[in-house]
């Protein structure tokens, strides 16, 4: 017998507390039985079958198992690289209280729910820089993503190859013997002065690599504040504006096997988000046998509850009048 669920020391509490119990039962009966005539036989029946399914009651708590058997266990993981887009734009205020500080909080709430994958954080503007290659160490990915700021980067426009590209030669490069499924998820507000995308997203989906957008802002645009001021269109003089373009975002993730998500005004998709990845069938990383066993409580707990019907249906009498 294999005890599933031990608990020492809260089994032998309950079996001290029926024990105590009893102690004051017995004696209450060996008072009694000074004046009145007590069939001791009768006694010790009812003591026996209470003991009996109290004892059966603890070993249904105590989870016994029975017998072992094999059985295979594959565990899966997922490779995902998160490209965070620092330019200029990413500081507008369109979403509150920016795009960026919006992008940090979601990005610690998407952690919680993949925290046995490798996750990787890739930077990027007109160039793309590594900032955290793939790990499974969550505290140092939050450490990272605290400190995301447009400093970090040269803000002269934004590139959407340039993660994609450094995604995609770090995937190949990864020494790493395990076979798992591949992603990006590509965060930006999709302004895009950079190449042409249509190689990329070929290159992307021909290595099996899925991109998965997350637009971050408005329709309407927001401002962009810099140092005590707000970035200035020349042609205007007025303050300048920088809106949400879905198109780059959208094309990339479909042309990939990825979808489009968007955090804006009007949109809060970052759950919908969670559940692709989520859903998005891990590879392989490692088979293992592990011993198992059944769990055979049910039966002690089904015989204990019989035996207390009994003794509550038909009661032992202990007392002749």
């Amino acid at each position: 017998m294999i005890w599933a669920y031990p608990d020492i020391k809260l089994i032998l509490l309950l079996s001290g507390i029926f024990g105590l119990l009893y102690f004051f039962y017995i004696t209450r009966y060996w008072i009694i039985n000074r004046r009145l005539k007590v069939q001791k036989q009768r006694l010790f029946t009812k003591l026996i079958l209470r003991t009996l399914y109290f004892v059966l009651f603890l070993i249904a708590f105590a989870g016994p198992s029975i017998g072992n058997s094999f059985k295979e266990i594959q565990e899966e993981g997922k490779d995902i690289f998160i490209a965070v887009d620092l330019s200029q734009s990413m500081v507008a205020t369109d979403i509150l209280p920016n795009r960026l500080s919006r992008i940090q909080f979601e990005l610690k709430e998407l952690l919680k729910s993949f925290p046995s994958d490798r996750i990787g954080l890739i930077i990027f503007s007109t160039e793309a820089f590594m900032q955290l290659p793939l790990t499974y160490d969550q505290s140092v990915l939050n450490l990272y993503i605290d400190g995301l700021n447009i400093g970090l980067v040269p803000n002269l426009g934004t590139d959407l190859t340039t993660p994609l590209k450094m995604a995609l030669d770090k995937f190949e490069k990864d020494e790493s013997q395990e076979v798992k499924s591949k992603a990006v998820i590509l965060i930006s507000d999709g302004e895009h002065f950079g190449d042409d995308l249509e190689e990329v997203a070929d290159q992307m989906q021909e290595n099996g690599i899925r991109v998965f957008s997350l637009g971050v802002g408005s329709e309407r645009g927001g401002e962009m504040p810099r140092g005590n001021g707000l970035v200035m269109d020349p042609k205007t003089g007025k303050p300048a504006l920088t809106q949400l373009n879905r198109a780059p975002l959208q094309y990339l993730a479909s042309e990939t096997g990825g979808e489009y998500f968007e955090i804006s005004d009007q949109a809060k998709e970052m759950g919908g988000l969670i559940s692709a990845l989520s859903n998005m069938k891990g590879g392989v990383s490692n088979t293992r046998m592990v011993e198992t066993s059944s769990n055979k409580y049910f039966y002690s707990l089904l015989a204990a509850l019989a035996l207390a019907l009994v003794d509550m249906i038909l009661p032992v009498k202990t007392i002749k009048l």
